[in-house]
């Protein structure tokens, strides 16, 4: 099965607000950079949204390592999404999950694959999260440019 390393990471300037994801695959010495923007939306939806389109994107079963500055999508997906599932999306308070067609999209998008989640202190100097924080910044300005 082939290993693929994934980034992603995702922002807004306000919150709510303009936002952006930024993802980086890598296969072998293959090298692919993915990113995108929505006018009105939050943090939390464009780090979710960042892992979303990277795994939609591939196109085969594969062992995924995939790395983000988000404990938010990794304890997600990792310790709160069965339980979620088990009731009905509720959290342990009882009350909705947030975003939750988001983590459907994401739940799909996972169950082809083995996933190892790895996290990382953001803006610390690791060179592929730097690179996914300058993607989702970069669709940010392509948003704004577009008034």
């Amino acid at each position: 099965m082939q290993v693929v390393k994934m980034y992603t990471d995702g922002g807004c300037r306000g919150n709510p607000g303009p936002g952006g994801w930024g993802a980086l695959l890598k296969y072998g010495e293959h090298l692919k950079e993915l990113k995108g923007y929505q006018p009105d939306t939050t943090n939390n939806q464009m780090e979710l949204m960042a892992a979303i389109q990277a795994f939609e994107v591939l196109n085969r079963s594969s062992h995924v390592h995939i790395t983000t500055d988000s404990q938010y999508v990794k304890n997600g997906v990792t310790k709160w999404m069965s339980g979620w599932k088990q009731k009905g999306w509720k959290t342990a308070a009882n009350q909705p999950v947030k975003n939750k067609e988001l983590w459907l999209r994401l739940d799909a998008a996972l169950e082809p694959h083995t996933v190892e989640w790895f996290w990382v202190k953001g803006h610390s100097g690791h060179p592929e999260n730097e690179r996914v924080d300058e993607l989702a910044n970069l669709a940010i300005d392509e948003l704004l440019a577009k008034g």
